[in-house]
């Protein structure tokens, strides 16, 4: 029999590991606020959903919040490329727009949507084991478990059918198209991934913890390594250590426990960002002293470092 901690430390691991298997993917293409705005933007969407079917049954709901962030994704990049607008002022156009208009639908239909904007936002990852999914008389376990671990299915098996395509658009996008890889279907292949794994997380941890896990467990994990599959296993493993250690002190502490999650994300970036040996700031200023110790003639200049290279 598991047990309700059990279930609910296994919905964040679940969310965690499927977050910065595509989150990192957002931080080498220098597009982590995406999630970010994906995650506000699709409220739309989850109210359009719950009008048509008049249920908040999940699967209508994530196929109305997906089609609004792929939405999302291309209006972003009709502003960017068509429109005197940059990529990150076009994300902040369109995401603030569709949220707000989210938040009008859902005050406009206030006595017939039975959504909560704070729900979306804050999400409570405590109530995952009481919602259930039952099959033909029979308790399957909690419904998000399902969902969650089927996203997970899919990220893994995008990235490792789409690995090498993957690398090359995440560093080089011009390449890609230059070597005639399909750069449109990758890329909305990507946002796909992300818009789904957002929409299926914030229900359970909410919006807010989603753009964390997308974001800190990969920028992480960048400082430690120079490969890309070192990346993503480290990407994960920071998101699994936040996760577990997340629940544990908010146990402790009594508090929030997608909040404590995300403050261990945070202590673990900072644990990193000054004691990484290569790209921390301690690792920093003692390659700086070795360097003048060794005097001008030893002092060799690196070649160009965008992006680490390729992450090899």
């Amino acid at each position: 029999m598991i047990t309700s901690t059990a279930w609910i430390i296994i919905t964040a691991i679940l969310v965690a590991t499927s977050c910065a298997l595509v989150g990192t993917f957002l931080v080498l293409r220098k597009m982590s606020l995406m999630g970010d705005a994906i995650a506000h933007a699709v409220l739309p969407g989850i109210v359009i959903a719950f009008l048509l079917t008049a249920s908040r049954n999940t699967f209508p709901m994530l196929i109305g919040a997906g089609l609004f962030g792929l939405l999302t994704v291309w209006l972003t990049e009709e502003l960017s490329k068509k429109g005197r607008i940059f990529h990150d002022a076009s994300m902040g156009i369109v995401f603030t727009t569709l949220f707000a208009i989210g938040v009008i639908m859902i005050s406009l239909f206030a006595a017939n949507v039975d959504i909560d904007q704070e729900c979306v936002l804050y999400g409570e990852i405590a109530y995952v084991p009481w919602d259930l999914w039952v099959w033909r008389g029979t308790n399957m376990g909690p419904r998000p478990v399902w969902i969650l671990g089927l996203v997970l299915v899919i990220n893994v098996s995008f990235i490792t059918l789409m690995y090498k395509e993957l690398k090359t658009y995440s560093f080089s996008p011009q390449l890609a198209a230059t070597l005639g890889l399909p750069v449109g279907l990758i890329h909305y292949g990507l946002m796909g991934t992300v818009s789904f794994t957002t929409i299926a997380s914030f229900e359970s941890v909410g919006a807010i913890l989603v753009v964390a896990l997308l974001i800190v467990p990969p920028a992480t994990a960048y400082l430690l390594t120079d490969r890309l599959h070192r990346l993503l296993l480290l990407a994960v493993f920071f998101g699994i250590t936040s996760a577990v250690g997340g629940y544990y002190m908010a146990l402790w502490i009594n508090s929030s426990i997608a909040g404590a999650i995300a403050v261990v994300n945070g202590l673990q970036f900072a644990l990193v960002f000054l004691l990484a040996p290569k790209y921390g700031l301690l690792g920093k200023k003692l390659a700086g002293r070795r360097i003048r110790k060794s005097g001008p003639e030893m002092i060799s200049h690196p070649e160009p470092n965008d992006v680490r290279k390729s992450l090899s």
